[in-house]
């Protein structure tokens, strides 16, 4: 057998891939098939190593009318940091869906991910946050600080931007250096940050709340993206029940989102139907319903955004004649 197999490195795909409006496009478009198609996408396969604040999460999703499939291998080590290491890290194998034979290996390191990442964030606050939003509240310093800032930019008119972290230098640090068109400051709690803004991100591994239900006030809109396991929490659970409340994935967020602590306390029933992401893209559910609202959108990230943002990776490196090729 010949199998012709791509090797793309981070750096490949940092050229390849960098984070616009094709990118943004490329994940609303996945969100919009998950609601419209017949996408097999299983639940993610989850390792803890709890001893060196670790864990690994496996995910994939299969489109139909897509010629591949990733599978996507996502470590997160949370104590890297203090190594002078990067949390996250990762891979992903990029499949045929007509032989399952392998096309391509992704070394991305988790750029990818962080990729998709922000690129549900905009999709997320270009439906769901008001048109003319412009502060924004991010809770967090690292990567997807950064990068949800850059995303949120691309699709709603921002003016301005804080940030708070529980290490206040590392949030003067990433304040200092980021040159995004608009002032970035460093707030010194969370209720600095987010008083006055239209939109508010976590990007945090809490695992107890930080943004109280009661700091949240009509027509804010929020993203929360950290909570992609079942122990961690960001979000008080109250302000389920006053927002609009979209789900990437229900069946998703009912066990590891930020519905899931909503349901583990009580205040929303179990069996409690909110929309998703990809209905809302769809028309298929309203979203906003007016400049008053609040709105929450709960993302723990899916398998089809790894699938869809790997098939735009090795589209562009085939037209690119980019990575380095071997046959098996």
């Amino acid at each position: 057998m010949r199998n012709p197999i791509t090797i793309l490195t981070e750096t490949d795909l940092r050229q390849l891939v960098p984070l616009d409006l094709r990118a943004i496009d490329c994940i609303e478009d996945a969100f919009r098939a998950l609601a419209t198609k017949p996408v097999a996408m299983p639940p993610i396969l989850r390792l803890d190593i709890p001893e060196h604040r670790g864990e690994v999460d496996v995910k994939t999703a299969y489109i139909p009318g897509v010629d591949s499939f990733a599978i996507k291998i996502s470590p997160g080590f949370f104590g890297n940091p203090a190594l002078g290491l990067p949390s996250t890290s990762g891979l992903m194998v990029v499949l045929s869906a007509q032989t399952g034979l392998v096309q391509a290996l992704l070394l991305d390191n988790g750029y990818l991910t962080d990729l998709r990442t922000a690129a549900a964030g905009a999709v997320a606050a270009r439906h769901l946050a008001r048109a003319d939003a412009q502060v924004v509240a991010v809770l967090g310093a690292g990567m997807q600080a950064e990068m949800q800032l850059r995303a949120l930019a691309l699709v709603r008119p921002i003016t301005g931007a804080r940030i708070w972290a529980r290490d206040a230098a590392k949030a003067a640090m990433l304040a200092a250096r980021l040159d995004l068109g608009f002032a970035v400051s460093v707030a010194g709690s969370v209720a600095e940050a987010v008083d006055g803004t239209d939109i508010v991100v976590t990007t945090t591994p809490a695992t107890a709340p930080i943004l109280p239900a009661g700091r949240i006030v009509a027509g804010q809109h929020i993203t929360a993206m950290g909570s992609d396991a079942e122990h961690k929490n960001e979000v008080d659970p109250r302000l389920i029940a006053r927002a609009r409340y979209v789900a990437d994935r229900l069946a998703q967020t009912r066990s590891m989102g930020e519905l899931h602590h909503a349901i583990a306390t009580g205040v929303i029933a179990a069996d409690a139907v909110f929309p998703e992401l990809g209905a809302v893209i769809a028309g298929l559910a309203p979203g906003r319903s007016g400049p008053n609202q609040i709105t929450l959108a709960d993302l723990t990230g899916t398998g089809i955004q790894d699938t869809a943002i790997a098939a735009l990776a090795v589209a562009r490196a085939k037209d690119a004649g980019a990575g380095q090729s071997f046959t098996v």
